[in-house]
C-alpha cells in the first residue's frame, strides 16, 4: 500500500494520478482519501487502519499542525487522525509526503 500525506491543498491526489497515470475514475477505484475524517468517528483505529490498508493508495491530510483547538471534540478528532496516520504509515510499503506539489519519500522504494 502507498500512503500519501501532506497539508490541505498540497497536491496529494494530483501526485498520485501523475505517478500512476490515472484519471479521476481510476483514482476513485484504486484509492481512498480524506481518511483523517474517518478517524474521529471510529473507536477502533487499528481495525480502521487494517481496512484502509487493503486499498492500493491511501491519502490523508495532515491536521496536527497549527493551533490546538479549544473544543475537546475537535482535539480528540485531531488526535485520532494523527494516530491513524501513524498506523497507516506502519502498514504501508511506501510513504510519501507531498508539500507544495513536491513529493518527499519518507519510507520505502
Amino acid at each position: 500500500m502507498l500512503f500519501v500525506t501532506g497539508p490541505l491543498y498540497s497536491g496529494k491526489k494530483d501526485y498520485v494520478k501523475l505517478r500512476f497515470g490515472w484519471d479521476d475514475t481510476q483514482l476513485a477505484s484504486h484509492a481512498v482519501w480524506d481518511v483523517q475524517e474517518l478517524a474521529a468517528q471510529e473507536e477502533a483505529l487499528e481495525a480502521l487502519a487494517d481496512r484502509l490498508s487493503a486499498h492500493e493508495v491511501v491519502i490523508a491530510t495532515e491536521v496536527g499542525g497549527g493551533v490546538v483547538p479549544i473544543d475537546p471534540q475537535a482535539r480528540r478528532a485531531r488526535e485520532a487522525a494523527g494516530r491513524l496516520s501513524c498506523l497507516l504509515a506502519q502498514r504501508a510499503d511506501t510513504v510519501i509526503r507531498v508539500f507544495c506539489g513536491l513529493p518527499l519519500l519518507l519510507k520505502g522504494e
